[in-house]
């Protein structure tokens, strides 16, 4: 073998930039994995995972402006806006200049949207179901992603 050779060799456990041992790649990898099993569930309610965040923090508290929904989805407004603007469209928010400050767009939950909830409250437990997990382990998964959300904050 040359010097030049690239031979497989098995990685040194001590390598601090083996990729097996990046929490970025470990949480890159996991996130795409854990949404793609929202996919088949969010489907049938004609909504993506994104609007699925929306119309969560919505069933939390109708009306939210759109900058406190930006604040709450940690997205910023450009991003946000098409998101609203598709569940306006399937009639599951509205969107109006809040009265009492003409510069502010609140958007809120129509009946449907509402309803739509009903149907939502399946999805946890078969997300549960499919990881393995129960809701004490994703509730521990939950508070250590809460911390490295809050250590990576600017």
């Amino acid at each position: 073998m040359t010097a030049t050779s690239h031979a497989s060799v098995a990685p040194d456990p001590e390598d601090l930039l083996a990729l097996d041992r990046q929490v970025c790649f470990a949480l890159a990898v996991a996130s795409r994995s854990v949404i793609a099993l929202y996919r088949p569930l969010l489907e049938p309610m004609g909504i993506t995972h994104p609007q699925y965040l929306v119309m969560l923090a919505l069933w939390e508290q109708s009306p939210l402006s759109v900058k406190q929904l930006s604040g709450l989805l940690q997205l910023d407004p450009g991003t946000l806006s098409p998101l609203l603007k598709r569940l306006e469209a399937i009639g599951y928010v509205t969107r109006r200049r809040d009265p009492r400050d003409e510069r502010a767009l609140a958007v809120q939950l129509t009946e449907e949207g509402r309803e739509l909830r009903e149907q939502a409250l399946g999805v946890p437990p078969a997300i549960m179901e499919r990881l393995g997990m129960s809701a004490e382990e994703l509730g521990l998964l939950h508070r250590s992603l809460t911390r490295v959300i809050a250590a990576a904050a600017p």
